[in-house]
């Protein structure tokens, strides 16, 4: 071999090393999808923290279909228990929108699963190592049959299976008080947005402070009881009328935040 053949062999060799995780690595979850450069320490990755959020019809339509095949979204997540193969998605998706319509970040807890209501909660356990994770059902997913749940790479991470992209997990959803289940109900029947519900108060007020800069609708903090705790809710409203309400819906949701429908 020509000293110029062996520099572009070596030269090629660096660049499959470097970019290893492509279509056909076993590592990835989804074509094309990936781990993003730096590593992620999985001490760091903490669990979603579960909210009494409201059920809406973003990303609960049912009966819906993928690629011809009809998939039914549960009416309550209570009590679901269920083993099976959890996979990851990474770098393709993210900063892409989910299917209720939050932002997907891979850093965080989050999961998509075909017929849990969204949001859910659920504990998730790698059955090979017993690491556990909280993640926030948020997507649809995964259409592979021989799965059970996709993870976002964090929650891969933490579960100590990023490096493999698939592993067997039990997922056990979480039971929370107070859910209002508004899939069947029209945006015209209510006038305010909820943005969160807090043990802290300091936490809810500033949320309240960094909203009200935002919109002209008034922004409250309300106290409310829930399964025995005192949590405290960020309002946005009372509003004219349905018109409002979602226009104000898609200017929160363009800004990051993750409003539901709510009544007084």
């Amino acid at each position: 071999m020509t000293r110029r053949g062996l520099a572009l062999l070596l030269a090629l060799s660096a660049i499959t090393a470097l970019y290893g995780c492509s279509s056909s690595d076993p590592k990835v979850a989804w074509e094309g999808d990936g781990a993003p450069i730096a590593d992620l320490d999985p001490e760091a990755v903490a669990d979603a923290v579960p909210r009494p959020d409201p059920i809406l019809r973003a990303g609960n339509t049912s009966p819906y279909s993928i690629d011809g095949v009809e998939y039914h979204v549960l009416d309550s997540a209570e009590g679901y228990s269920e083993k099976g193969i959890a996979s990851w998605y990474g770098t393709k998706f993210h900063g892409n929108k989910t299917a209720n319509g939050e932002v997907y970040d891979l850093y965080l807890a989050t999961a998509a699963h075909r017929s849990l209501p969204i949001p859910s909660y659920a504990t998730v356990t790698n059955t090979w190592n017993g690491r556990q994770i909280v993640v926030r059902i948020n997507d649809r997913g995964p259409f592979h049959p021989d799965r059970l749940i996709d993870l976002s790479y964090a929650a891969a991470v933490k579960l100590g299976f990023a490096d493999k992209g698939t592993t067997d997990v039990l997922v056990e959803t979480i039971t929370l008080a107070g859910i209002d289940d508004l899939r069947d109900s029209e945006t015209g029947e209510y006038r305010y947005l909820q943005l969160g519900a807090f043990a802290n108060p300091a936490t809810a007020n500033n949320l309240r402070e960094a909203v009200a800069e935002q919109v002209s609708a008034p922004v409250s903090v309300t106290p409310v009881d829930v399964g025995g705790q005192r949590l405290n809710r960020v309002r946005v409203g009372p509003v004219a009328d349905g018109a409002q309400l979602r226009r104000l819906r898609d200017l929160l949701m363009s800004r990051g935040y993750s409003p539901g429908l709510a009544l007084p």
